[in-house]
């Protein structure tokens, strides 16, 4: 799975995408040029708790987006995890990762 990794590919995601908001996740998609592969990356705050939490939290995430089919051609996707994201299994989160993914039109 390619994922974003510099700052400068962070602040353009953030520059150029829109962001779609759930109780379990939060993304933001940006559009690439035509015929780049997407790539993905995963976000857990420190304000969501200690290392333990936000690993687990990012875990949850991979797997949501493994079975959710990113990254997808075309667009860089920002996942952000939720205080509900730690509680919730990947099933869950990837049902409302692929409705976040319609809307956004990915």
């Amino acid at each position: 799975m390619k994922t974003i990794k510099s700052k400068r590919d962070f602040e353009r995601v953030f520059a150029r995408g829109r962001r779609y908001n759930d109780a379990l996740l939060r993304i933001r998609v940006a559009p690439l040029d035509e015929g780049d592969p997407g790539r993905v990356a995963f976000v857990a705050a420190k304000r969501l708790g200690n290392a333990v939490f936000r690993n687990r939290c990012k875990r949850v995430l991979r797997e949501a987006a493994r079975r959710a089919s990113l990254p997808a051609d075309g667009y860089d996707v920002i996942l952000f995890s939720t205080p509900q994201t730690h509680g919730s299994t990947p099933e869950q989160v990837a049902r409302v990762l692929e409705r976040l993914l319609t809307r956004a039109g990915v």
